[in-house]
């Protein structure tokens, strides 16, 4: 196991905004990002320079934080393979899961942009990141 319990515990059900960092020809990239989490692999949905970078290079960075008022509470960085799924069935199932998260479980109240990515020719495909180590500091 990659994951501690206590890091497995912070960041499977956080509401928090994640960035993810990618590189290509020693050029970072770094974009906030919404994500689910479930035995050590993070999912997203994106596309545009995110997707580009990771075709080029799948290895990836992951900050999350979360604070109070600006005062850091704790944060998680992972370091991971990402590969790109475009299975229609599997992306559905994974922005089921990333948007019941950040906007509840009921999707009639999604806002309509979220509802319509749920279909047969997904507009992003999911990435999959794959942990290999995960750091935490608490304070």
């Amino acid at each position: 196991m990659n994951i501690s319990p206590d890091v497995d515990e912070l960041i499977r059900d956080a509401k928090l905004m994640a960035h993810l960092a990618t590189s290509v020809n020693d050029r970072p990239h770094v974009a906030p990002v919404w994500y689910a989490y479930n035995d050590e692999t993070l999912s997203i949905l994106t596309d545009g320079k995110k997707l580009a970078n990771i075709q080029q290079n799948s290895q990836v960075a992951v900050s999350i934080e979360k604070n109070t008022d600006g005062d850091a509470e704790w944060m998680v960085t992972l370091l991971g393979t990402a590969t790109v799924q475009d299975d229609p069935a599997r992306i559905n199932d994974a922005a089921r899961k990333v948007f019941a998260k950040y906007l509840g479980p009921d999707e009639e109240t999604w806002p309509e942009y979220h509802r319509q990515a749920l279909t047969n020719e997904p507009p992003n495909p999911q990435i999959e990141i794959e942990v290999a180590s995960a750091t935490a500091t608490q304070f």
